[in-house]
C-alpha cells in the first residue's frame, strides 16, 4: 500500500463547501472544510479502488487580478 499525496480545490456554494480533486477528477461535498475534504478523501481512495492510481503531476496553482467594471 502507497500513499500518495493529492491536491483539494475548495470553493463554497450557498451553505456547503465543495471540494474537488484535480489530479483525479474526483468530487465532494460538507457542511465544513474538515468535511468537505474527508469526504473528498474517501470519494478519492474509492474511486482508486476502481481505476489504478494516475502518474501524478503538482498542478501549478496561482492567482491573478481582473478590473470588473460596474
Amino acid at each position: 500500500m502507497a500513499v500518495q499525496i493529492f491536491t483539494a480545490v475548495l470553493h463554497k456554494e450557498e451553505d456547503l463547501y465543495v471540494a474537488e480533486c484535480p489530479e483525479v477528477g474526483t468530487a465532494s461535498q460538507g457542511y465544513t472544510v474538515e468535511e468537505a475534504i474527508a469526504n473528498l478523501k474517501e470519494a478519492t481512495e474509492l474511486y482508486l479502488e476502481e481505476f489504478p492510481p494516475p502518474e501524478v503531476t503538482r498542478p501549478l496553482v496561482t492567482t491573478f487580478e481582473v478590473v470588473v467594471h460596474a
